[in-house]
């Protein structure tokens, strides 16, 4: 019988580690949250799978909480637990599911590392290639093609698949397979992709999950997170108000979002109110968000609790906040953009909330809704009218304006009437715009995806190749280089394909 406790006062088998595990994760998923944690706690520092779950909790609760405390401590208790697989692995019995659980910690570890800073990949980006090959070189050979999935050099498909093997049935690992494949499909695929998620796949793994958690907050969570993508925001809102008394900022941050998508521009403010005072994520963004959603009123409408929009964009420079000695970028963004107002006459931001929706690829939510991209353009031409009223400003922001209405095409805009947007962007950036620098390249991004939908491949990856490597140092560079990175990989494109790449 191989032991995986083994101390004076008690000895468990690799069994009973495994059931005792499963239970603690069980309590987790039923909301029970401090007893998952109590369970485990005991034998954190004597079994790795107890180790490795009690980290894997904190993790799961700093990824909805968003809070640096909670980050910093699921980071050293992740580190922690590989200390513990270490020492379990002299044991000849237990040396491959040590390993396993060794890498599964450092791999977890570099989630936790582009959680804080996603500037990372893009910045640094000999420092996650070594982290990526230390932990590769951990797993056993069998193992590795887990990991593929990630595009680690293998096939990321066949990486799915395993994955998607190993979450049938209600087991120990299933569960972790179903919640790192939710966070993929639902997370990854769309914020740092294109925008598309993949809901069906996302629908099917959590059937079961629902089933057995009905009140789960987790599943609750992503089960909001699958109907927003569809475009049901009111069903969306449901899953979310449900799963805030577990989960409440990771709640309240698409709630918000919800809300935008109905241009309820108060009760999205109303959240964004409520995380800048509980959530201690970005104090900057979450007041510039309330700002721009007060921007959004009408000038004689009153505002909520007697704030004042001006006031609340000059505050946003003096929260700014570094993590892990970085700040977030959408942070660095939501500073640059309220700098505008730092005058004693400053120039308003014509449609900020729109400008900050796009960053988050939040037109996507809404495409399969004729309403509420009719609503959004009511309100972009609306923006679009005064700025033409005030020609002082609008070189400024007439750009802006130009690239939020990519949600023409889906109102099924002319290609040749989205082609004479997009290039009216980039024929001005030679010229007026003196700020927003990441305008083109995004421009170039979006008219690269119309491309794709005509099927003209070869013209695609041609613009997302001087998308890719015309232009450096911009506001959100991150965010655009992974979303050009997923469509090139759409289109099956190599990456480093080395094109004529001068506009």
């Amino acid at each position: 019988v191989c032991v995986c406790v083994c101390n004076r006062s008690s000895e468990m088998t690799l069994k009973e580690c495994l059931d005792d595990c499963m239970e603690a994760l069980d309590l987790f998923l039923n909301n029970h949250f401090n007893e998952s944690l109590e369970k485990l706690r005991p034998r954190v520092n004597e079994s790795m799978y107890h180790a490795l779950i009690y980290a894997t909790v904190l993790e799961m609760q700093a990824m909805m909480t968003f809070q640096q405390d909670d980050i910093t401590n699921a980071g050293n208790t992740m580190k922690s637990a590989q200390e513990v697989c270490q020492r379990s692995g002299c044991r000849d019995c237990l040396q491959l599911h040590a390993e396993v659980c060794y890498a599964e910690c450092q791999l977890q570890r570099a989630a936790l590392t582009f959680l804080q800073d996603e500037n990372m990949v893009i910045n640094n980006e000999t420092r996650i290639y070594l982290l990526c090959l230390q932990t590769l070189s951990l797993f056993p050979p069998r193992i590795l093609k887990v990991l593929e999935f990630a595009g680690f050099s293998g096939d990321k498909e066949y990486g799915l698949s395993l994955l998607n093997d190993g979450a049938t049935g209600m087991n120990l690992r299933s569960m972790l397979c179903a919640l790192l494949l939710l966070c993929y499909y639902t997370f990854l695929t769309f914020i740092l992709g294109t925008g598309e998620g993949e809901v069906v796949e996302a629908e099917r793994l959590l059937k079961p999950f629902r089933l057995r958690y009905p009140r789960g907050a987790i599943f609750l969570f992503f089960a909001g997170r699958t109907e927003e993508i569809k475009g049901n925001i009111d069903e969306a809102v449901k899953f979310f108000e449900d799963g805030c008394k577990q989960f409440h900022h990771m709640c309240y941050w698409e709630l918000m979002w919800c809300f935008t998508y109905k241009r309820a521009w108060k009760m999205a403010y109303f959240y964004a109110d409520l995380l800048s005072k509980e959530s201690r994520w970005s104090k900057a963004m979450y007041v510039y968000m309330k700002a721009a959603y007060l921007s959004m009123l009408p000038k004689d409408e009153a505002r909520p609790f007697g704030e004042d929009e001006v006031e609340l964009f000059r505050q946003v420079p003096t929260l700014k906040q570094k993590i892990a000695g970085k700040s977030p970028p959408t942070e660095k963004f939501a500073i640059r953009k309220a700098r505008r107002y730092k005058a004693a006459l400053p120039v308003r931001l014509p449609v900020p909330v729109l400008e900050m929706m796009y960053m988050w690829n939040g037109f996507s939510m809404i495409n399969k809704r004729p309403e509420l991209t009719e609503g959004m353009m009511q309100t972009l031409v609306e923006a679009e009218r005064s700025l033409l009223e005030a020609p002082g400003i609008a070189a400024l922001f007439q750009t802006q304006v130009f690239l939020l209405k990519r949600i023409r095409v889906t109102l099924h805009w002319t290609s040749f009437q989205c082609r004479v947007c997009f290039a009216a962007i980039k024929l001005s950036s030679h010229y007026k715009i003196r700020f927003d620098h990441y305008l083109v390249p995004n421009c170039l991004v979006e008219l690269s995806l119309l491309y794709i939908d005509q099927g003209r491949r070869d013209e695609a990856i041609k613009i997302l190749h001087k998308a890719k490597h015309n232009y450096k140092d911009y506001s959100m560079e991150s965010r655009t280089q992974f979303r050009v990175h997923a469509a090139l990989a759409k289109l099956k494109a190599d990456p480093g394909e080395d094109d004529d790449t001068h506009l």
